[in-house]
């Protein structure tokens, strides 16, 4: 599943060359890939035609300002978003979504497991707005509370490191309204949006706590390291353009594989030395997570 730091790559890389260029035509391949629409020609109508205004994110979702005011939304959930020169580059299987530009190129949303979604919202009436997530609005700047109330289907979407300034006095407030442990905290996209086993393990190792510590249990001093970890390795991760393992080849849309893997340190480690005490890395498995952490550095 793709991170926030992956998704915000994605969205970086795009920017740079969709703003500005007009949307001729879209296709698609399996329909409820464009749910909330009725319809593949209603997701069509909404977006060809209109040109890009700007690359925005919020969570995993990347979003794109259109020159009516509308934003088309794109979620690769577990699949890949890749940009091609022209049509005539052969497209990957599970190819579900087309979207080619009035210059040459394509952007193509690859998805495999069918967890990708694709629709465009519309801007809202003057005085309309969504109700947003309890957590977000703790939120006191940055460009994520806007996007929440300008699309509906994203209201309740949880904090976002980047795109939601939180200081770590609110963020004391979640932690201690939750009894539940601090990974299952981390990656409830309720709550925080865009981690998953991956940024929530390395924040947890960074901030020397416990996976399974309740969260509402921490000393203010552990959720200032908390809140410190939270911002750094997430900013930390976009800076080195996300993580590619072997058997998860991750890369942005134009086939560069990202570097953050090079710096983990503990995620998908088991058996191998802690960096810190040289303490061998376990791995615990449930239902909804693989958690990997350091016995002695996160006791």
């Amino acid at each position: 599943m793709n991170e926030l730091p992956e998704v915000e790559t994605m969205r970086s890389v795009l920017s740079r060359d969709l703003v500005g260029r007009q949307v001729k035509l879209a296709t698609i391949t399996v329909g409820k890939l464009v749910k909330p629409h009725k319809s593949a020609k209603e997701f069509r109508t909404a977006l060809e035609g209109h040109a890009i205004k700007e690359a925005q994110r919020l969570g995993r979702n990347l979003i794109f300002l259109l020159d009516n005011g509308h934003r088309l939304v794109l979620n690769p959930g577990s699949g890949q978003i890749l940009m091609a020169a022209t049509a005539k580059v052969t497209k990957p299987k599970f190819t579900q979504l087309v979207i080619s530009f009035d210059k040459v190129g394509e952007l193509r949303l690859v998805d495999p497991k069918g967890d990708a979604r694709a629709f465009v919202a519309k801007a809202p009436a003057e005085g309309e707005g969504e109700e947003i997530s309890k957590f977000a609005r703790l939120s006191v700047g940055g460009d994520g509370l806007a996007l929440r109330k300008t699309i509906s289907e994203l209201a309740d979407v949880g904090i976002d490191a980047i795109e939601d300034q939180i200081g770590w006095d609110r963020f004391a407030a979640v932690m201690r309204s939750r009894t539940t442990p601090l990974v299952e905290v981390l990656t409830d996209e309720r709550i925080f949006t865009g981690l998953g086993d991956i940024y929530a393990d390395e924040i947890l190792f960074s901030a020397g706590l416990h996976p399974n510590r309740s969260a509402e249990g921490l000393t203010t001093i552990e959720i200032r390291r908390l809140h410190r970890s939270f911002l750094e390795i997430v900013a930390d991760a976009i800076k080195h353009e996300g993580t590619a393992f072997e058997d998860a080849p991750w890369t942005d849309p134009y086939g560069k594989s990202g570097s953050y893997q090079k710096f983990i340190q503990v995620y998908k480690r088991e058996g191998l030395p802690c960096s810190q005490c040289r303490a061998p890395i376990t791995r615990v498995s449930t239902k909804t997570h693989d958690t990997y952490f350091c016995e002695k550095c996160q006791a």
